[in-house]
């Protein structure tokens, strides 16, 4: 055990003792990463108000990430009859721009580690203030679903990207809160869409795209305003500008003079261009096929493939099973009530950010790693898996039996807020311990888990109308209630025993993040 706890120190660090030196910083007692420099061009230097203004325009880029997705999903009737198609196609017009958002991150990955944050952002969000102009004028299915993909495609670096620009702004010891936050982005998006567009559909569908494309461009506009790089050639400015934490000694230093910021001609962050069409200098970057070949790499490596193909395949998807089959669950409702009816949801989610995931999972790993020297390893973040796990699963099963048996519709509201509560603290335990777990390859590894999550966002829609109809409501979301517990708390059970071994037996990943590649 204790050759697992060095293992999981050396893996936060590097993959060697002279990266470990690099990055490490003692604070506290604690180990500090990313460790910032001297430089006030840093993005960890910056002031708090500019990091959470960045952190806002991320959060909402990822809650246009979910939102163009469902929120059609009131409009459906309408839809169905305007396309001339079936419940069960309409059913996929939610499955394609997930289509889209999974392959997105294959293709911006890389880029981003390229030429920038910033640049990437911009370039996603005017694909897709265009795709939903197309949307919104599509006279037909083909046009419609065409549009409807490259929405999802669009948007989709609000999931990679957005990922990176948070761990380049803030330190470790603050993931879990900011993942949280992160995380409740999409989680919101999914939810809040329906409940807008049942009020838009008031007006017409066609109306619930156009208000999409002026969210798109009012999030252009603050891109183009406030958000500046946050991409940062780390280690080549640790080796000219160390700093010196809490007044301690630098555990850096090598004897190097520290140069004056005015001194060092890379231009960086803030200095790069409005609209950086150039590589980042002062690092080395990925090919831009890599994001594709570091996808099929990152198989090798379990304790990553075991969390992410466990919350995707056997309790995320779930939620896009309630999510289609609420207009068919409630009939009898009209669209504004039953986007209304996404309110559960949206609450659950909302109590459990606030009161039970990122915050609470970060205070739990500082006192379990103050009982452990200092160290923080990565299953101190899979606690909060087992009860969420319970909530998901009692939640879908109380919504599948209360459809059936025609009860009042609080109990499914009741059922929604335990779903919504137990969806969003297992997103944010999976997106921060697979994080925890390798965070010199972060922007890797969340590629790895936004094409899984997306790809099961895009299968559940083709199969959950013919499954609701052969089982019926109780026990097609009963069945899913049980899978959810059954399969995810024996998994994570794993990972907290044996995760520590599994990352000792298959060693580092032969890359990392352009930021700690020096040149």
């Amino acid at each position: 055990m204790a050759d697992d706890k060095q293992h999981d120190e050396k893996a936060v660090l590097g993959s060697d003792s002279s990266e470990a030196e690099d990055i490490g910083v003692s604070k506290d007692g604690m180990r500090v990463h990313p460790q910032p420099s001297a430089d006030p061009l840093d993005p960890l230097n910056w002031s708090s108000l500019k990091k959470h203004a960045i952190l806002a325009i991320v959060m909402y880029m990822y809650f246009m990430f979910t939102y163009v997705t469902t929120t059609t999903v009131p409009s459906f009737p309408e839809l169905q009859e305007s396309l001339g198609i079936s419940y069960a196609q309409v059913n996929w017009t939610v499955a394609i721009p997930a289509l889209g958002l999974g392959v997105g991150p294959l293709f911006w990955s890389s880029l981003a580690d390229i030429y920038g944050r910033r640049i990437i952002f911009i370039a996603g969000t005017i694909i897709a203030f265009f795709a939903t102009i197309g949307a919104a004028t599509a006279h037909d299915y083909g046009g419609y679903m065409a549009a409807r993909f490259f929405q999802g495609f669009g948007v989709s670096p609000g999931a990679t990207v957005g990922m990176a620009v948070v761990g380049d702004l803030f330190f470790e010891f603050e993931r879990g809160q900011k993942l949280g936050l992160w995380v409740l982005a999409i989680d919101a998006g999914l939810l809040v869409g329906p409940i807008v567009g049942g009020f838009i559909d008031l007006v017409s569908a066609e109306w619930i795209q156009w208000l999409t494309a002026i969210l798109f461009g009012v999030l252009l506009i603050l891109e183009l305003a406030f958000m500046s790089e946050t991409l940062y050639p780390r280690n080549y400015m640790l080796a000219r500008m160390p700093t010196d934490i809490s007044g301690g000694t630098d555990i850096e230093k090598s004897g190097k003079h520290q140069e004056d910021p005015a001194e060092v001609e890379l231009r960086r962050t803030k200095k790069l261009s409005m609209l950086n069409i150039q590589p980042v200098p002062g690092m080395r970057h990925p090919k831009p096929w890599d994001s594709v070949v570091r996808f099929i790499l990152t198989f090798k490596y379990a304790v990553v493939v075991i969390a992410v193909s466990v919350y995707c395949f056997a309790w995320y998807w779930w939620l896009l099973c309630v999510i289609t089959m609420i207009p068919a669950a409630y009939v009898q409702y009209s669209p504004q009530i039953q986007g209304l009816l996404f309110m559960g949801l949206l609450m659950g989610t909302l109590f459990s950010e606030i009161f039970m995931s990122g915050r609470l999972s970060d205070h739990i790993v500082t006192k379990l790693a103050k009982r452990n020297n200092g160290i923080r390893l990565p299953e101190m973040r899979l606690w909060l898996a087992y009860p969420a796990a319970l909530l998901s699963a009692i939640g879908l099963i109380i919504w599948g039996i209360s459809v059936d048996k025609s009860y009042h519709w609080i109990v499914g509201q009741i059922a929604f807020f335990l779903l919504g509560a137990g969806i969003q603290m297992g997103n944010t335990v999976t997106a921060s311990y697979i994080v925890d777990s390798y965070p010199l390859q972060s922007m890797s590894i969340i590629t790895f888990y936004a094409v899984l999550l997306n790809l099961s966002a895009f299968a559940s829609p083709f199969f959950i109308a013919p499954w609701q109809l052969d089982s019926g409501f109780t026990w097609a979301f009963a069945a899913q209630g049980i899978i959810t517990f059954f399969v995810s708390v024996p998994a994570f059970a794993i990972l907290h025993r044996w995760g520590g071994s599994m990352r000792a037996a298959v060693g580092q990943p032969g890359w990392m993040n352009p930021e700690y590649d020096a040149l």
